[in-house]
């Protein structure tokens, strides 16, 4: 008899994502050296039947399997939690396992920060170990909430197309549940008898992620039926697509819409497209320093306005202390 059908459907993502893994691996090494693959594991339900299924996997592939838990220190008892979930990717087969303590800032909020310093650990141990990929549990619910987060923000095309499967500097990041809804995730972890802790943070109408998945995602499925999930999860494959297309027209734009000493000329920057021109603004002043988690819409739609409505306005001050002025028919952006 095979496994529980949930338990096949996650081990079949993984198994699919390891065949990339040791792919672009072995295209780009000379050595013979197995790939390390390491599962981000938080101990809840979506990363434990990930860390199942990567050591289940590894066992049969030519590939090392690891694991990294993240103690963010914002509850008491994180770090004996922590410990837990490294012995539970050990028992698994899992090594190297270990669990990283962070240091959570306030930058951008309590949920930015927190992602922002588990990244960072997360690819200092990739660096430390080195890693070729790392595994996030990521769902295709994950990927709803995203979607919905980025239309509430009003970013454009780019937000909507929510998570990549493939993400991070040399595609380290890999997310191999993003067709696979969170359900099917908890049933292969009751199948596997997986022991699973619940953040109380995804339950605490603090955050608002969890009010999103609680409350938001519920009366939408309510209010339009079955399928909002399958649907935003759509939208943000097709959103990608569009967005890649838009970036590399922008990339080939750039260069003929600078004069020869490299200044943007705002005659032909009002000659692209609209959803061109931003792209090609919003990379200029990401060239100057700003930073791109902290450039929103407004704020390119403020630089835009020296291209399309010139009105002798003043400079344009964005994030990371860029400041952005048109003069003498150039648009100069640069650090103040």
């Amino acid at each position: 008899m095979g496994p529980h059908p949930a338990v096949a459907a996650i081990r079949l993502a993984v198994r699919r994502v390891l065949h990339d893994v040791i792919t672009d691996h072995t295209t780009g090494h000379t050595t013979g050296d197995e790939p390390l693959v390491l599962v981000a594991c938080s101990g809840g339900a979506d990363s434990m039947a990930l860390a199942s299924a990567l050591a289940f996997e590894a066992r049969k592939l030519p590939v090392r399997a690891g694991g990294i838990t993240v103690d963010h220190g914002l509850q008491d008892g994180s770090e004996t939690r922590a410990a837990e979930v490294a012995g539970r990717m050990t028992a698994l087969g899992l090594t190297p396992s270990e669990a990283v303590a962070v240091t959570v800032g306030r930058e951008g909020g309590p949920e930015a920060a927190a992602r922002d310093a588990r990244y960072a650990a997360l690819d200092a141990a990739a660096e430390r170990h080195g890693a070729t990929a790392i595994l996030l549990g990521h769902t295709r619910d994950d990927q709803a909430e995203t979607v919905l987060l980025g239309l509430a923000r009003g970013s454009g095309i780019r937000s909507l197309s929510g998570m990549a499967a493939v993400s991070g500097t040399s595609g380290r990041y890999r997310r191999p549940f993003l067709q696979l809804d969170r359900q099917t995730v908890r049933k292969a972890c009751i199948a596997q008898e997986l022991a699973v802790w619940d953040d109380p943070h995804n339950s605490d109408p603090a955050y608002t992620r969890s009010r999103l998945r609680h409350e938001g995602l519920p009366a939408l499925e309510k209010a339009l039926g079955k399928g909002v999930v399958e649907a935003l999860a759509r939208t943000a494959q097709l959103s990608r697509d569009d967005a890649d297309a838009l970036d590399t027209w922008a990339a080939d734009a750039e260069t003929a819409v600078r004069d020869e000493a490299g200044a943007l000329e705002c005659a032909k920057l009002f000659g692209l497209p609209p959803a061109v021109r931003r792209r090609v603004l919003r990379r200029a002043v990401i060239a100057e320093g700003a930073p791109a988690g902290s450039l929103f819409a407004r704020h390119i739609e403020e630089v835009d306005r020296l291209i399309t409505g010139w009105r002798g306005q003043g400079a344009i001050n964005l994030p990371g202390r860029v400041e952005a002025r048109r003069q003498g028919g150039r648009l100069v952006i640069r650090q103040g």
